[in-house]
């Protein structure tokens, strides 16, 4: 298959996966979401691969959310969820809206100092609803979930990691070598064990 939204590649052991819309902040639209969800498939039928990573293309945003004015409601959440192997999120700018949803459905987050993170959808009249009102509570608990839903604020990258929503920041030049350095890691592992760890988890 080929894609004009996402770029997929396959580098030894990993599945690399970017939102290709740097132009709009990689911002959720129906053909993203369709090739978003192709190419975890393709990540889940290749036994080769052993760790997925999923990031934004450009510099300041990992994911802004929905594109504005879609009336489209494309689940992307579920796909990144589905990946049967370690995922890691590598948010390189910020991850806002359905942004932050799809960065809560990987498995470990590591983020640039500069990301930010948000639900700005009470302020719209809407509510999260790609997951992550379930998502968020299971990772910073439901007090801390509550407030930020009903808040609509946007936390820096240092207060996300104060409250466990990411698992490291670093400078945005050293957040590829960081996360590289996480995938060596996991990719030395049992491919079978790191299955099954995530499904027990």
């Amino acid at each position: 298959m080929s894609y004009s939204t996402v770029i997929y590649a396959k580098d030894g052991r990993i599945g690399r996966i970017t939102l290709n819309r740097p132009e709009a902040g990689n911002a959720i639209n129906r053909p993203l979401a369709q090739e978003l969800a192709a190419a975890c498939d393709r990540i889940n039928q290749d036994d080769d691969v052993y760790v997925a990573v999923i990031t934004g293309a450009g510099y300041s945003t990992f994911c802004r959310g929905r594109e504005l004015g879609s009336g489209d409601r494309c689940s992307v959440a579920a796909s990144v969820a589905g990946i049967d192997r370690p995922v890691i999120a590598a948010i390189n700018g910020d991850a806002l809206g359905q942004g932050l949803e799809l960065a809560l459905s990987g498995d470990l987050r590591i983020a640039s100092s500069q990301a930010r993170f948000g639900f700005p959808e009470v302020g719209e009249g809407l509510i999260p609803m790609d997951g992550g009102t379930q998502r968020l509570p299971r990772i910073v608990g439901r007090a801390k979930a509550l407030e930020l839903v009903l808040t609509a604020e946007t936390i820096s990258a240092e207060e996300a990691l104060a409250i466990g929503l990411v698992n490291k920041i670093v400078s945005p030049e050293a957040l590829a070598a960081e996360v590289d350095a996480v995938v060596q890691t996991i990719i030395t592992k049992g491919p079978i064990a790191l299955r099954y760890v995530k499904e027990a988890v």
